[in-house]
């Protein structure tokens, strides 16, 4: 198996006619090889010449002389012209490889090769995928695409004309790694300094979203644990990381812990409690991600009206642009602007409860009236259209028509595998095994880390 860090020169088309340089080479391998097997046959058993025949032989003229002309040396074929880049903001993959200085014929043509066999799906493309281009005199002879860690994508250009594309994974190890601390200034800083990604954070963030207000429930002291997947690769490189396999806040809003695990009658994966109680509730507590609660569900003075009335949701102060979440699964009833909320959005679920999101910079593409949408995709970004004084979201719940404040309200809980024996077994299997995971990383020691001190942060 090839390593994909390695890195591979595709060799140029080949020709249908061999050069004249060509030929001579083979030509000095054959009858080199002749040569010397005839030597050998000549030669005795201790290299002295045979009967009578070294005395009689005159020495034989250069090889090369006797076989090469002057237009038969030709100088080596130039080698192929090479460069790399990596997509940038809304740039297409077609655009890049342009960049690079393919013609955009051919780069169409050797790209839709990966798209018809589906190698690679041109939809989630994100910037900062590495390409690279190989040119044979201006044209374009090959491509490489670095789709994921560990995963290269080749397309070469045959004699035939046709493009050829394939996928070379590189073999990885799966490994783990443990990273526990208290929270000085947060959970982010805190994870990042111990060797965890943002994706992880995120992930752990999204397991207690239902539970937590990450802006105001977490203080100095708290701890966290998070258990993720690394890979490695032949040569022992960290490559990549993988899912949150294990994620537990001990702090004074909550105490509480979730493993990964997917029950087999269902294939739904999702994080459960130690009792097999899942992490999902009905409705997310917070449908964004890093903002920071900048005004409470109640009576309030309106800072643009001026009057004193009742404030049906809750403000999360973030940059335009931030994504805002469905909070649960549900039926778009409203996706337009409306007065003062700006573009605004209502998300009926089911159970009498509806969520609403205003001030919007902008909607979801595909987004409209009568479409479902699942708990945790994106609906729209935030900004500050209507009656807004800054960039923020405004998120309200209704239960039969009356604004409830979202972030004391109790919520339906998602599966119990108690109710399932077949599943409950199966999970005390993963659970037990990924308590045993913990154990090895050394699960009951925390590590401090020297973070600076500042307020916290989500």
């Amino acid at each position: 198996m090839q390593d994909a860090q390695n890195t591979i020169e595709p060799q140029a088309p080949a020709r249908k006619t061999l050069s004249h340089g060509v030929k001579s080479l083979i030509a000095l391998c054959v009858l080199g090889t002749g040569s010397a097997l005839a030597g050998l046959l000549i030669a005795g058993p201790s290299g002295q010449n045979g009967p009578g025949a070294a005395e009689a032989a005159p020495a034989p003229p250069p090889l090369a002389a006797t076989l090469l002309t002057a237009t038969d040396i030709q100088p080596p074929a130039a080698p192929l012209q090479t460069a790399s880049g990596t997509l940038a903001r809304r740039e297409t993959l077609t655009g890049l490889v342009q960049r690079l200085g393919a013609p955009a014929g051919e780069a169409a043509s050797a790209l839709q090769t990966l798209y018809d066999e589906e190698l690679l799906d041109p939809r989630r493309l994100l910037p900062g995928l590495e390409a690279e281009i190989f040119l044979d005199d201006g044209h374009l002879s090959a491509l490489n695409i670095k789709a994921e860690a560990g995963r290269n994508l080749f397309i070469t250009h045959g004699a035939d004309g046709k493009w050829t594309a394939a996928a070379l994974n590189a073999r990885l190890t799966p490994q783990y790694h443990r990273v526990s601390a208290p929270i000085d200034t947060s959970i982010y800083d805190a994870a990042l300094r111990l060797g965890a990604g943002d994706q992880q954070v995120v992930d752990f963030a999204t397991v207690f979203a239902y539970d937590v207000d990450f802006q105001r429930e977490i203080h100095p002291g708290d701890s966290f644990e998070m258990v993720y997947e690394t890979y490695t690769d032949e040569a022992g490189r960290p490559v990549k990381t993988g899912n949150l396999i294990y994620a537990s806040l001990n702090g004074q809003a909550l105490n509480r812990s979730f493993y990964r695990f997917t029950p087999s009658d269902d294939g739904e994966t999702d994080y459960f409690d130690f009792n097999g109680e899942s992490a999902t509730k009905f409705l997310m507590k917070t449908p964004i991600n890093g903002a920071r609660l900048s005004s409470s569900f109640g009576n309030r003075k309106h800072p643009i009206s001026g009057y004193t009335r009742l404030h049906k949701g809750t403000d999360f102060a973030a940059p335009t642009g931030t994504p805002v979440y469905a909070a649960g699964n549900g039926t778009v009833e409203w996706a337009a602007r409306r007065g003062g909320y700006g573009n605004y959005i209502i998300v009926k679920h089911s159970n009498g409860y509806k969520t609403a999101y205003a001030h919007l910079s902008r909607y979801a593409k595909g987004l409209r009236k009568g479409r479902r949408v699942r708990q945790g995709e994106i609906i729209g970004y935030v900004g500050s259209t209507g009656a807004s004084t800054g960039p923020h979201l405004h998120y309200e719940v209704y239960i039969n028509g009356t604004p409830v404040n979202a972030m004391k309200l109790k919520l339906p809980t998602g599966r119990k595998l108690a109710e399932t024996p077949e599943m409950l077994a199966e999970f005390e299997a993963a659970r037990d095994a990924i308590d045993t995971i913990r154990t090895e990383q050394g699960a009951g020691t925390l590590l401090s880390v020297s973070l600076p001190s500042n307020p916290p942060s989500p």
